[in-house]
């Protein structure tokens, strides 16, 4: 791509779809279906200012595929969404939900503003305008459309959005699922805040626990010891390096957009975060070295990249610079088509953003299944099970003429907490998704994990689309 043409996001992810057809027996109309974008929703809106101005916003949501419904994908509040950005991110939703076997189409949402320019007011004008113009259209519902967090959205706004859509649909039973990522009390789902990065961790975990992989990157395998930098200490980013610190890794460095911190020794991720959240930025942190041009770090030498802000970060300009072994997509697009292949020649693994960050998509499923159903997780069996551990336990403690311990007891006897069953749901699917895309890169002899998933992606939407019908 020259430097005068303006980049694109959906073109760079059909790039990536053509790649993998190169490696499938399918129809090219079939292939052609799968990467158009169904529907496209471009709108602009007005909002009165508290000084009595009015500014008109631009918003945003593309459903990419109906294969499945409904189509899921988040919401961002950005000054860099534009329709290109948007559709490429609602095709990404497609391919990440089919690869993990997650039963909806693809969708993403946008509106271009900078929410650091507005307070909180503005903000839930904005959102529940941005709202009532997806309902006009019918692009929102838990049939139909079902919008979640993304850049600069939270539980707040997920919380702005279904009370604006119950305000329309008073008698919608299940109005609280046209939207994931809400806070609890208003049928959220535990995990969810961190589910993007616990799933960022887990995927990781998973690639360094292939022993013919790290011995082929001259890795031992595990996380102990691994040095990782990462960029982007918002959710994805921060709980990505809080988990990975955790299971041993060392935390070597954090990018921000306003600067990083770099440490060899390893860095407090906790610690990090309450100062930065102070101070509004990384600058003065002890005993650290501060990075003004925070981009620079994603060359510096270490086992682990961990992308986590925005797409398009590792680029042709770059990618020959970087010099970490492994690259973990915890953002959706941070790598260029031209600048993977610099990496796989480089014998980088690279884990793609459509698998890696797949963890927020899951959770929401679930918090979505949990809407519909209107039952927490666990709340039929958990007394149940309860009881039955403890009349084990008994049984136990009489055939040994011994007694477990209190401690024992609490920890076997527990029942399962609706946190506990979407932490393993969430795994689970991370684990079956990782292994199934990297059998596939084994068996089809190809360098490129990206093209692996891809191909497991596109022949389970193919499948779909067969099955309704559509291609012969």
């Amino acid at each position: 791509m020259s430097k005068d043409q303006e980049y694109s996001l959906f073109e760079d992810v059909c790039s990536f779809v053509d790649d993998a057809a190169q490696h499938m027996d399918l129809e090219k109309s079939l292939v052609n279906h799968i990467k158009q974008c169904n529907s496209v929703y471009s709108f602009s809106f007005p909002i009165d200012n508290e000084d009595g101005t009015k500014e008109v916003l631009k918003g945003y949501r593309v459903q990419h595929s109906h294969h499945k419904l409904p189509v899921k994908g988040g919401i961002r509040y950005s000054d860099e969404v534009n329709e290109e950005e948007v559709k490429g991110l609602a095709a990404l939703m497609t391919y990440k939900c089919a690869l993990v076997e997650i039963p909806y189409g693809g969708a993403k949402g946008g509106v271009k503003i900078n929410p650091r320019n507005y307070n909180e007011k503005q903000l839930e004008k904005i959102t529940r305008r941005y709202t009532t113009e997806l309902i006009k259209k019918n692009f929102i519902g838990p049939a139909l459309d079902v919008p979640a967090p993304d850049y600069g959205t939270g539980a707040r706004e997920m919380g702005w959005i279904v009370d604006t859509y119950m305000t329309f649909h008073p008698d919608s039973i299940n109005a609280k699922g046209c939207v994931t990522g809400k806070p609890l009390p208003l049928h959220g789902i535990p995990g969810r805040t961190e589910a993007t990065g616990r799933g960022v961790y887990i995927g990781l975990r998973e690639a360094v626990s292939v022993e013919d992989d790290m011995n082929a990157l001259g890795l031992t395998v595990g996380l102990g010891g691994k040095e990782v930098i990462v960029q982007g200490l918002g959710n994805v980013g921060y709980y990505a390096a809080l988990f990975l610190q955790e299971a041993g890794a060392k935390i070597i460095g954090v990018a921000e957009y306003n600067g990083g911190i770099f440490d060899p020794n390893g860095l407090d991720i906790k610690e990090l975060k309450a100062y930065q959240k102070e101070n509004g930025s990384f600058k003065g942190y002890k005993n650290t070295q501060f990075i003004d041009d925070s981009r620079e770090m994603l060359t510096y030498k270490c086992d682990i990249l961990v992308p986590a802000a925005l797409e398009n970060q590792i680029t042709n300009e770059n990618a020959d610079k970087i010099q970490a072994k492994i690259i973990g997509e915890g953002a959706n697009g941070p790598t260029t088509q031209e600048a993977e292949k610099i990496l796989i020649e480089k014998g980088i693994l690279v884990i793609p953003d459509m698998y890696l960050n797949a963890g927020g998509v899951t959770v929401s499923y679930f918090e979505w299944l949990k809407n519909l159903s209107r039952v927490s997780f666990g709340k039929l069996q958990k007394r149940y099970d309860m009881k039955k551990y403890e009349i084990l336990m008994e049984s136990i403690e009489k055939a040994t003429d011994s007694q477990f311990t209190e401690e024992q007891k609490k920890l076997i006897i527990r029942g399962a907490t609706e946190e506990d069953l979407v932490y393993s749901g969430l795994e689970d699917t991370m684990v079956n998704a990782y292994h199934s895309m990297n059998d596939m890169r084994k068996k089809k002899g190809i360098k490129s994990m990206r093209t692996a998933g891809f191909i497991v992606a596109i022949e389970r939407i193919a499948i779909s689309y067969r099955n309704l019908g559509i291609f012969p």
